[in-house]
C-alpha cells in the first residue's frame, strides 16, 4: 500500500512539472555578422617563415650579402620571418620547388624552362636591369693572353659554372655545336665553378683560360670591382634571353602568390625598397611570361637534342 501511495506522488509530481510555464531563456546577445575580427593568434605559436631559394648565382658569400637586404624587406612587408635557402647546385634549388620544401626562389633562365616542364613551374616576376629584362651570355679570356676568339680555345681549358646553367654551360655549348664540336672534343679540360663569379675568378687567376657567364653578373662584378676591367677581355658576346626569373612553386596558395608578386612588384617605390634593389643592381622587378624565354628555349632543346644523339 505505501508503495502504491509513493508511486502515486512521483507521478503528480512530474504530471505537475510538465504543465507548468517554461521559465524565460536570458538573452545571448547580438551578434553582427558584418563585423568578425580574425581570432588572435596564440602567444606561444610560431609563424611560418617565407622560405626562399636562391640558386648559387654568385658564391654563397656574395649571395648572403647582395640578398640580405631584399630578404629583410620581404620579411617587414609580410610580417613574417623568411628563411633563406641555398643550395649548391640549380638541380637541387629545382627539386626543393618540385616538392614545395621552399616557397619562392631566385633561379637561373634554364633552371625555370626545366622545371616549367617537369612539374609547371610557375613565374612570379623578373628583375629589369638597366632599362632591360633580357641579358647575355659573355665568353671571357684573360686580357693578357693571345685568345681573341671561341676558335683560339681549342685544346684549352674552360670553366662551366653549372651543369644546368643557361649562359654558363649551355649556351657555350650550342656555340660548339654550331662548330660541330661538343665540349668533349673541343676543350683540353673543362671544370665547374657553381657560380658565375668565381667562373671569373678562375680566369683572372689563370686556372681557366676561358668561361661563359651572365653578362649582368659580369657587369655588376666590374662596378664593384672596377680593376677586373683591365684583367678580362670578352671574345663574344650572344643574343639577348629572357632575364633569369623569381619563380614559385606551384604547390604555393594563389593568395600568397599574388601578395608576393605585389610586393616585388611595388618595391621601387619605397627607400628601403630601392637600397634593397641598389644592392642587387636591379632597376625594379617586372611581369614575365613564358613567352619571353621562347628564344632561350629553342637553344636548350637543341643542345638537348645534340647531347642525346649518340
Amino acid at each position: 500500500m505505501l508503495l502504491r501511495k509513493l508511486t502515486v506522488t512521483v507521478l503528480l509530481a512530474l504530471l505537475i512539472s510538465a504543465c507548468a510555464p517554461a521559465l524565460p531563456l536570458q538573452p545571448a546577445g547580438y551578434v553582427d555578422l558584418s563585423k568578425l575580427e580574425p581570432l588572435p593568434t596564440p602567444v606561444n605559436q610560431e609563424m611560418v617563415p617565407l622560405r626562399v631559394a636562391i640558386a648559387a648565382v654568385i658564391s654563397p658569400q656574395g649571395t648572403a650579402e647582395g640578398y640580405a637586404p631584399l630578404l629583410q624587406y620581404l620579411s617587414d612587408k609580410l610580417n613574417r620571418p623568411v628563411e633563406r635557402i641555398q643550395r649548391r647546385t640549380y638541380t637541387e634549388i629545382n627539386e626543393l620547388l618540385r616538392t614545395g620544401e621552399v616557397d619562392l626562389a631566385f633561379v637561373c633562365t634554364s633552371s625555370y624552362l626545366i622545371g616549367r616542364d617537369q612539374f609547371g613551374l610557375e613565374l612570379l616576376v623578373a628583375p629589369q636591369v638597366n632599362n632591360k629584362v633580357t641579358y647575355q651570355a659573355k665568353v671571357l679570356v684573360r686580357a693578357d693572353s693571345p685568345y681573341y676568339e671561341l676558335e683560339h680555345l681549342r685544346g684549352r681549358v674552360f670553366a662551366f659554372t653549372d651543369p644546368t646553367s643557361f649562359t654558363g654551360r649551355i649556351y657555350p655549348t650550342y656555340l660548339l655545336q654550331q662548330m660541330g664540336e661538343t665540349p668533349q672534343t673541343f676543350f683540353g679540360r673543362t671544370f665547374f665553378t657553381y657560380s658565375h663569379d668565381d667562373a671569373i675568378r678562375a680566369v683572372v687567376d689563370g686556372l681557366a683560360d676561358g668561361a661563359s657567364v651572365d653578362g649582368v653578373v659580369l657587369d655588376f662584378a666590374l662596378k664593384r670591382e672596377p680593376e677586373l676591367a683591365s684583367k678580362i677581355r670578352v671574345i663574344h658576346i650572344s643574343d639577348e634571353f629572357g632575364m633569369p626569373p623569381v619563380v614559385v612553386s606551384p604547390n604555393l596558395r594563389p593568395q600568397l602568390k599574388a601578395e608576393l608578386a605585389d610586393v616585388l612588384l611595388n618595391m621601387h617605390l619605397d627607400g628601403q625598397g630601392e637600397l634593397a634593389l641598389e644592392a642587387l643592381g636591379y632597376d625594379r622587378f617586372v611581369r614575365v611570361a613564358d613567352e619571353d624565354y621562347q628564344s632561350a628555349r629553342a637553344v636548350m632543346s637543341q643542345v638537348s637534342s645534340e647531347e642525346a644523339t649518340p
